[in-house]
């Protein structure tokens, strides 16, 4: 078990290296000219090639990647190119606010998906398996801006409970917080709680086939103890991966919901910085997304390795 755990951290240490490749040349091979975009058309040839030499435009890219991982891993991400601020300054309550979006989704979404999801495969077939099959079926067809513009139309601009831009600031109360980002985290536990749900079911019911499965139900064991005591303890892996790959979405995935309710968080302002193209901001964005990805999947992997019975106890 030792030996796994400690290949899936440096399975995940190896993905966020390629993972810093990609987002470097990524932003290498992004259509015009960087210089031209900052400064704008007006700029003059030998204030362009000044520019270019001050962004270090002049150095070959592997020497250029070489410095920004250096400097990354030291938590220097790098000065903003259009207002000349650090960028790890301006990221960081910008990333408070994402986790404080992904954990409100998540503390709704988790326990209701898995409660949920249990329940289904536990009355499999009957109206309540077949009303969540339906519902969660239809969250999942139905793009995650156009439920977002769906909520604002009904809940802010028709009842008036909601705010339809859930603007935030540092000195904002907790309740008053929760208040105004109800709906872009309501947006996000539909869209979650809707995945998390059908797989903690379908994982369930694949464990129910299992020979030592039907010998529990030959001995006479009602299904409700056979899921909870049986089948469960060996779904948690599965459930625990699919938990964690929508987790890592709630903070990935943001970037759609926080341009819609011009939530000041990662998302909004990786999407400024592609506009004006801004390269020390789009990398870190694209850092911060592509590290929180990895390590919610490598706990996910360590977790899952962690609970199967068959690793606990070997024979």
């Amino acid at each position: 078990m030792f030996r796994l755990i400690i290949t899936r951290v440096f399975l995940g240490f190896a993905t966020l290296f390629a993972v810093t490749l990609l987002i470097f040349a990524a932003t290498e091979i992004l259509p015009g000219d960087v210089a031209s975009a900052v400064l704008g058309q007006g700029a003059t040839p030998d204030t362009l090639a000044a520019f270019r030499i001050e962004l270090g435009l002049d150095r070959p890219a592997y020497v250029r990647y070489l410095e920004w991982l250096t400097n990354a891993l030291q938590g220097d991400l790098g000065v903003a190119m259009t207002n000349k601020r650090e960028v790890l300054d301006t990221i960081t309550p910008r990333l408070y606010n994402t986790l404080f979006l992904a954990g409100y989704a998540a503390a709704i979404a988790v326990p209701i998906a898995i409660i949920l999801g249990i329940t289904a495969a536990i009355n499999e077939g009957k109206w309540i398996d077949r009303a969540a099959n339906i519902v969660t079926l239809g969250a999942i067809s139905v793009p995650e801006f156009f439920i977002a513009y769906i909520l604002i139309l009904v809940f802010a601009t028709n009842l008036g409970w909601f705010p339809s831009l859930s603007t935030v600031y540092s000195d904002m109360g907790f309740w008053q917080k929760i208040h105004v980002v109800a709906l872009p985290a309501l947006t996000l536990t539909m869209l979650v709680m809707a995945h998390m749900l059908r797989m903690t079911r379908a994982s369930v019911l694949a464990i129910m086939s299992q020979p030592y499965i039907e010998m529990a139900f030959l001995k006479g064991l009602p299904r409700k103890r056979v899921i909870l005591h049986h089948a469960l303890p060996n779904a948690a892996a599965p459930i625990i991966s699919v938990v964690a790959l929508n987790l890592a979405y709630l903070i990935v995935g943001v970037v759609v919901i926080e341009v819609v309710f011009v939530y000041p968080g990662v998302g909004q302002y990786m999407v400024d910085g592609v506009s004006k193209r801004d390269l020390p901001v789009i990398q870190a964005c694209a850092l911060v997304f592509g590290s929180a990805f990895v390590l919610l999947n490598t706990i996910a992997d360590i977790l899952a390795i962690l609970v199967n019975p068959r690793l606990r106890h070997p024979r």
